[in-house]
């Protein structure tokens, strides 16, 4: 590591504001987006929507990430989805919903900063209730829900890496 390079977020200290036992998933969301910004810096638009071998494009990636945590903090605040986020998730990927970089990191940025403000309102005492997700209503609990936004955010954040490593490299 560099001399003035900054140790991964989670070797930072605790975050001002998030419980305890949240801390990790501020970490996980403010490392993916600390990365996500140095791997972007300089990609070139026209290879946004490229799909190598199939796989989805850096573009679908940001809209996803943006998506999913909207939609697992609203399943973790016991609500349903709303009909607009619906219809974000039936465009993710689509022709229509294709925008710029800098667009689609905005709004990337906005949700990382909204799910951040949401950890600091949690209370630690509800983290075992449980929550349903989607039309079935699955149980799971606020924990896991927001555990799971991490965990997503970072599978997507190393997925998008490896795919703008090989468009970059066509």
């Amino acid at each position: 590591m560099s001399s003035n390079k900054l140790p991964e977020v989670w070797l930072r200290g605790p975050l001002e504001g998030i419980p305890a036992l949240l801390q990790p998933v501020a970490h996980a969301l403010l490392q993916a987006q600390e990365e996500l910004h140095v791997l972007l810096h300089d990609f070139p638009e026209t290879l946004l929507w490229e799909q190598p071998a199939g796989v989805a494009s850096p573009g679908f990636h940001l809209q996803h990430m943006t998506g999913v945590l909207d939609r697992l903090f609203t399943y973790a605040a016991g609500q349903m989805l709303s009909p607009q986020q619906l219809e974000y998730l039936a465009q993710e990927g689509q022709p229509a919903a294709r925008t710029s970089l800098s667009r689609l990191l905005a709004a990337l940025d906005d949700q990382l900063a909204l799910s951040i403000t949401r950890l600091k309102e949690t209370n630690p005492d509800t983290l075992t209730a449980v929550r349903g997700v989607g039309r079935k209503q699955t149980p799971s609990t606020v924990l896991g829900l927001l555990f799971h936004a991490a965990e997503h955010t970072m599978r997507h954040t190393g997925q998008l890496l490896v795919t703008v490593q090989v468009v970059k490299a066509k």
